[in-house]
């Protein structure tokens, strides 16, 4: 399928282009235009999409440096595409497993047209009846990382105390509802008195507190925890690690899916308390989502009901159009979002 008349159709991207070092600018990206042919190559069992809903994760700042990272963060490479997860509908395909019109997330590339070539890496989208941009977040990789972090890395008890750092962002939110809907007493910590209101009054955390207000982030976690805490899901890193550490509980577990306050910096800032991991015999494991994609049949038969129910409440910052995307995925580093950070390319 080409476009009207078969000739070529505009494909507007955000390119990467070059390495960073410190603080990541929307100016290390910018917005093309090239052209596509709506066409898959002969032969090929891939998928060419539409994208509908590009998501902005902090993680993606890793890409932006230029170094072997393990994992899902391979480097960007300068004059491409910027990659990530996103929402697309199936124009054409060439794999058994999809057909065009079907609804997919995935990786894919930022831009209005993509090509998949590993359709192995998308999962089809079934439900519908929830906003499509949750599969970005909610239904998507930040939901899968709550769930599979709070349930099978942290191993929950009922009544266990809980505390998450930059907590009304796109996973945080969402583990601190799963906290409380399992019975703990949960606690978050955010950078502004907006989501701090968030966390208390729109996804029933038990209290919150503003860490630039904080003084001492050691007295703030003491007041929020007389006796300690029993699970840590750490997303943000650096000095409130160390204050964690000085109030974790014996047999505590720490789970650490994020590092966001350090991803900008030249030289990360070094973690001076570990000695209480052996005092109190605390557990801390870093996870990387994919390492539980079997589990994600099971996630949606928890949470998609939850969802239309009203039980799971779930906020998003969004950002309108490709061009608009470069600043988007930056403003997540200095707290600017409130919620999760999702880019429309398209409304159909």
């Amino acid at each position: 399928m080409e476009g009207e008349n078969g000739e070529a159709v505009r494909n507007k991207q955000v390119v990467f282009r070059d390495y960073v070092s410190g603080l990541a600018k929307d100016t290390n990206m910018e917005v093309r235009e090239s052209t596509v042919k709506l066409r898959l190559p002969e032969g090929s069992s891939g998928l060419l999409v539409k994208n509908l809903y590009l998501s902005c994760d902090p993680y993606m700042r890793i890409r932006m440096t230029k170094v072997d990272v393990p994992g899902n963060a391979d480097p960007f490479r300068p004059g491409s595409p910027i990659t990530g997860y996103g929402v697309a509908r199936i124009l054409e395909s060439g794999h058994p497993n999809f057909k065009k019109g079907d609804l997919l997330w995935g990786k894919t590339a930022w831009e209005e047209y993509s090509l998949i070539t590993a359709p192995e890496t998308c999962f089809k989208i079934a439900d519908t009846d929830v906003p499509l941009s949750y599969y970005t977040g909610l239904l998507g990789i930040p939901g899968l990382t709550a769930y599979s972090g709070f349930f099978e890395v942290c191993s929950p008890k009922k009544g266990e105390t809980v505390f998450i750092s930059a907590a009304s962002g796109a996973v945080g939110q969402i583990v601190g509802q799963f906290a409380k809907s399992f019975g703990c007493y949960v606690v978050g910590s955010d950078g502004s008195r907006e989501k701090v209101d968030l966390l208390k009054n729109k996804f029933g955390f038990d209290d919150a507190f503003n860490y630039k207000e904080e003084l001492d982030l050691d007295a703030a976690l003491k007041r929020c925890f007389p006796e300690g805490i029993d699970i840590y899901f750490e997303i943000f890193g650096g000095k409130m690690l160390d204050a964690v550490l000085l109030n974790m509980k014996l047999h505590g577990r720490i789970a650490v899916c994020g590092l966001i306050s350090q991803y900008n910096l030249e030289q990360p800032e070094g973690v001076h308390n570990l000695t209480n991991l052996i005092l109190k015999r605390v557990r801390m494991e870093g996870f990387l989502v994919f390492d539980f994609y079997h589990l994600y049949p099971k996630f949606l038969e928890m949470v998609l009901p939850q969802i239309k129910e009203g039980k799971i409440v779930y906020v998003e910052d969004t950002a309108e159009g490709l061009e608009n995307a470069p600043a988007a995925l930056i403003r997540q580093f200095s707290g600017r979002n409130v919620g999760k950070q999702v880019v429309v390319v398209s409304h159909e």
